[in-house]
């Protein structure tokens, strides 16, 4: 039985073929449906509670340093795309914004 496919390269194969029938912004339309869908039938705060959850797993699993760890990491690539300008930039538009209300 060489020739079977894993379920997984099946479900590539299948998104690839999705993809080509429907375009890249299908799986958008379709996840924003999907979490309109939940956020009726659970309420909007189940999204907060399974996030909390997930925040105290990485938690448990990676200790306290993995969250400014990761955030110097994502700080890091900002600044490489953006240049270091950026973060004055942001800083003013939301201090515009917040002054508007």
């Amino acid at each position: 039985m060489s020739g079977d496919m894993t379920v997984k390269e099946a479900g590539r194969r299948g998104g690839r073929v999705v993809k080509e029938r429907y375009g890249s912004g299908f799986y958008s339309q379709i996840g924003k449906k999907g979490g309109e869908a939940v956020a009726e039938q659970r309420g909007a705060e189940f999204y907060s509670q399974i996030g909390k959850k997930g925040g105290d797993t990485v938690k448990e699993r990676h200790g306290a340093e993995f969250y400014a760890e990761i955030g110097k990491k994502g700080g890091t690539a900002v600044r490489e795309k953006h240049g270091s300008d950026y973060y004055s930039e942001i800083g003013r538009k939301g201090g515009k914004a917040i002054k508007k209300k």
